[in-house]
């Protein structure tokens, strides 16, 4: 399987569906919607609606199936971002080699479009045909005890000495907790089995995991910071064979998701 190239076309997919839930670019107020679209399609790997459809799939799902849910989480991750760029957060001025949200729009602007992002990511999801255990599922991966909860303790400890419990509290939560939900809510609207949701619930766990420790080995900062750039390899060497443990009940099923997995542990970018 010529898993980039997969990639890449199931991301043009959710493009254009992300495109579809977005306001057009010149819809009123005109700057706040520019901005919104800015944030979401300028760019991104989409790696957390393509593990929703993969994980659909792999239960038998259809790609109709989850795509709303899907676009929500990309919409939920762009305001994530637009707001972690922000002068009160990590003051970036680049995001993916382009000026970031607040850069290019003003904060005032950036911090409405997070904003409205949020929002429309839920509002995407009540209306669609999913069903109230998939939208609080993703309310609590995104909330203080998931995403929200990790970011506020990685301000915590910007100017502080980070331990491995710590910098594994800010992973798994920050970064990792909309990954696992990704796939988890992907097999359930699927109509995957009980068993099935859990399997690729704990695949997700270890991929969203896997793909922060990716990172950290390629900026030499978190993990391999704090336990080594070896230890770091060791560790993303665990996770990958952990993950594709997770995957062993859905046997053929699975390969795609094992696929997608080891592109988390090689990719360079």
């Amino acid at each position: 399987m010529d898993i980039q190239k997969y990639l890449s076309q199931k991301s043009k997919r959710v493009d254009a569906a992300l495109s579809k839930l977005l306001p057009r670019e010149n819809e009123h107020p005109s700057k706040l919607s520019g901005a919104m679209r800015y944030a979401v399609l300028s760019g991104g790997k989409r790696i957390r609606p393509l593990l929703a459809l993969a994980a659909c799939e792999a239960v038998g799902g259809k790609q109709e199936d989850v795509m709303d849910a899907a676009c929500a989480l990309e919409l939920i991750h762009s305001y994530s971002l637009v707001h972690d760029d922000l002068p009160c957060m990590d003051n970036d001025l680049l995001r993916r080699g382009q000026p970031s949200c607040h850069a290019k729009f003003g904060e005032v602007t950036a911090l409405l479009a997070g904003d409205a992002l949020l929002t429309r990511a839920f509002g995407v999801l009540s209306a669609s045909n999913g069903s109230l255990t998939a939208l609080h599922w993703i309310a609590e991966a995104v909330g203080h005890q998931g995403m929200v909860g990790g970011q506020a303790l990685d301000i915590e400890y910007r100017d502080k000495e980070l331990d491995l419990p710590t910098i594994e509290y800010i992973n798994t939560h920050k970064s990792g907790a909309l990954i696992a939900v990704s796939t988890r809510v992907g097999a359930f609207l699927g109509g995957g089995k009980s068993s099935e949701v859990t399997s690729l619930h704990q695949y997700g766990k270890a991929v969203g995991l896997l793909f922060q420790l990716t990172d950290d080995i390629m900026d030499g900062q978190g993990y391999a910071k704090v336990i080594g750039s070896h230890d770091a390899r060791e560790e993303a060497k665990r996770l990958l064979a952990k993950a594709k443990k997770a995957l062993l009940p859905l046997k053929s099923r699975g390969r795609l998701l094992s696929a997608i997995a080891e592109f988390v542990a090689t990719r360079k970018d």
